[in-house]
């Protein structure tokens, strides 16, 4: 984009140097014909004092030296508006460097811009990363506060069967405790009572 730029200043300025030379040499045209109508009016002056050969002024050399002069300037004008012309493009290359330096300077500085822009992007996203996680950790602190209550109750649910369980097993115990002593009781032989008799001697008759 940047050599597009310099390359359409360039073509314009071309441009205009081709129009001046065209307008120089329109010029030269113009000079050349006013230049021949002077030298026509010199001759026709020069016919109606009817000067003689002997006073009459070398008409050729001055028309050279006239032409000489013309030509001259009409060479100077040129090289002045040719070197006018080189100097502007030469300017405007200049010109147009130092503007592509800008330029460059500028798409770099716009570069930074978007490395800072993209890394404050990714902070954002590394920030949202970070919140997200943050908010995984808190529900996972909370499900595992949840189930260390629920493991809590379960321990005491425990406790409670364990108890239970264990009054059961003494009353179970003291039971057969009981149901044995009243077999071994049971078991153990009954005592007889012998009672004896004792007879009366019969009376003699």
């Amino acid at each position: 984009q940047d050599l597009d730029v310099s390359t359409l200043h360039r073509t314009e300025l071309e441009v205009k140097l081709k129009g001046l030379q065209e307008l120089m040499e329109l010029k030269k045209t113009i000079y050349e014909q006013e230049l021949e109508e002077l030298l026509t009016e010199i001759k026709d002056i020069s016919v109606v004092l009817g000067m003689d050969s002997c006073s009459r002024p070398d008409l050729g050399r001055i028309v050279e030296d006239v032409r000489a002069q013309y030509e001259a300037l009409a060479l100077r004008s040129w090289e002045e508006a040719e070197a006018l012309t080189r100097r502007k493009l030469t300017d405007s290359s200049s010109q147009g460097s130092s503007f592509g330096g800008h330029l460059l300077d500028s798409r770099r500085e716009i570069a930074d811009l978007n490395i800072r822009i993209q890394k404050l992007r990714a902070g954002e996203q590394g920030e949202g990363t970070l919140r997200d996680a943050k908010a995984k950790v808190a529900g996972l602190e909370e499900a595992l506060q949840q189930s260390r209550e629920h493991m809590a109750h379960l321990v005491r649910e425990y406790q409670e069967l364990m108890n239970i369980k264990l009054a059961l097993d003494v009353e179970i115990l003291t039971y057969r405790k009981l149901m044995e002593g009243e077999e071994n009781s049971m078991e153990q032989p009954i005592p007889t009572v012998i009672s004896a008799v004792h007879s009366r001697p019969r009376p003699r008759e």
